[in-house]
């Protein structure tokens, strides 16, 4: 009776062990654990876990990293309970910089992220919502940033800040209509492109200026003086005129064509012109008949004949040694008329209110011109011919 006692006794005491060893074991390896929070792009979750080191966890969880994600902890910190890892993907988005495609890589969550980090100038101008969730982009973000341009408008500036894309975005912003003959002329430094395109992109440090242009264009009939010439009668006392033949003024048909920009009237230009009447010279009769029987002779060597018409002398002179006195010559070797004018000088003395060039204009009308370019350079502009005649 007493050995199985004994032996019931041996026997509890085994089992009491046994679950006093599973006890202690379940207490062990629950105290080993760590509940910890995993946080991917702000999506969290909680684990738990017995690894000892960060990179452990994440392969436990199936979690590997990018080059360029980041990880609020390094990999080979140790576990702790309570811990919170944070993870943050890298996203590669597809950005349209001022016109420019480039590739930003970047951990920020949203579009705004991405704006902050790019650092750019406040008022740029964003495609998207700044709250929009970067991870679910699918297209380009398209950024334009404020550039600073000067807006001249006949002769007002304006400092302007604008995310126009283009010369007709910005005036458009800037409320500034364009007339069919209007001009815009876009400036950056020291180089002026003349006459440009609305379509022309729109860049910073520029100016652009506009220039309002009106065109008119009208049809007049203007006078052609008549020229005057002279005839020798012998039978008539020296130093008496006589009107033979009566002048009559001419008359010619014109389109004239000027233009008129920022206020500021041009010259006018002839277009067209057609003579409707030919003037009628007069002819008078001057008197050489001298009282005694000799006749004096020329004292100077450098006097000259007197040319038919209202010309003087001088001019007449001139236009003798320049053109074989033809007023009407035109070669084709880019000089015109009795005075050889270019067609250059012919329009800078104002010579197109006559004749659209010289050779067309009366001889009376090329003197006048004349007279307006020697008035600014002397004799000078006809150096072989008035040295000849001595003018100079």
């Amino acid at each position: 009776m007493t050995h199985l006692l004994k032996n019931r006794w041996a026997k509890y005491l085994v089992q009491a062990l046994a679950v006093a060893l599973v006890i202690a074991g379940t207490v062990f390896y629950i105290a080993g654990q760590k509940s910890i929070t995993i946080s991917v792009d702000g999506e969290s979750k909680v684990v738990t876990t017995r690894a000892a080191t960060v990179a452990s966890v994440l392969e436990q969880q199936d979690i590997t990293l990018d080059e360029r994600d980041e990880i609020s902890v390094a990999t080979d910190a140790p576990v702790v309970d309570a811990q919170n890892i944070e993870i943050k993907r890298n996203k590669s988005v597809q950005v349209n910089l001022d016109g420019t495609e480039r590739v930003v890589h970047t951990t920020g969550m949203t579009v705004a992220d991405l704006v902050e980090e790019l650092d750019l100038e406040t008022g740029a101008e964003i495609s998207m919502d700044e709250s929009q969730n970067l991870a679910a982009v699918a297209s380009d973000i398209e950024i334009i940033t404020p550039k600073a341009v000067t807006l001249q408008v006949d002769k007002k500036k304006t400092e302007v800040s604008t995310t126009a894309q283009t010369v007709k975005e910005l005036l458009a912003e800037e409320n500034v209509s364009l007339g069919n003959d209007d001009e815009v002329n876009v400036k950056v430094k020291k180089d002026t492109e003349k006459d440009v395109e609305t379509s022309t992109k729109i860049a910073d440090g520029q100016q652009i200026e506009v220039i309002k242009v009106s065109i008119k264009t009208w049809d007049e009939t203007r006078d052609i003086a008549f020229e005057t010439e002279k005839v020798k009668d012998k039978n008539l006392a020296k130093g008496k005129t006589k009107v033979e033949t009566k002048g009559e003024k001419g008359e010619r048909e014109l389109t004239l064509r000027q233009e008129t920009r920022n206020g500021k009237k041009g010259e006018e230009e002839v277009l067209k012109a057609k003579v409707t009447k030919k003037p009628v010279a007069e002819v008078v009769k001057v008197g050489t008949k001298e009282e005694k029987k000799e006749e004096k002779k020329e004292s100077s060597s450098k006097s000259t004949k007197a040319p038919s018409g209202s010309v003087s002398s001088t001019w007449a002179a001139l236009a003798k040694c320049e053109s074989g006195g033809n007023w009407s010559i035109n070669t084709g070797n880019g000089y015109y008329g009795g005075l050889q004018f270019s067609a250059s000088s012919w329009r800078a003395v104002g010579g197109t209110k006559y004749a659209p060039l010289p050779h067309q204009a009366t001889p009376a009308e090329q003197v006048a011109a004349a007279e307006k370019l020697r008035a600014s350079g002397g004799w000078g502009h006809w150096p072989a011919c008035s040295s000849k005649l001595g003018l100079r």
